[in-house]
């Protein structure tokens, strides 16, 4: 199991993970920065975490992501 981080205070919104990952990632149409779908945000939708078995196009998103606001990280549950 892995857990995709993300960091949307960080985001620049410039839809690089909407293009390279669109099953994970869209562009918000209230605020224009990036939303990973699926995630649970904190109350100010600052960070966001989601679970996954298989992280799939997650990785190119996160190496794309010039503000580096997408972490992937091995579950302590794995």
């Amino acid at each position: 199991m892995f857990k995709i981080l993300h960091h949307r205070s960080k985001c620049i919104a410039c839809g690089a993970c909407a293009v390279i990952c669109q099953d994970f990632f869209e562009m918000s149409g209230e605020d224009g920065l990036s939303d990973l779908n699926g995630a649970k945000y904190n109350q100010g939708k600052t960070e966001g975490e989601l679970e996954v078995k298989a992280i799939g196009c997650c990785q190119e998103a996160a190496n794309a992501c010039p503000a580096q606001a997408i972490e992937i990280v091995k579950s302590k549950n794995s």
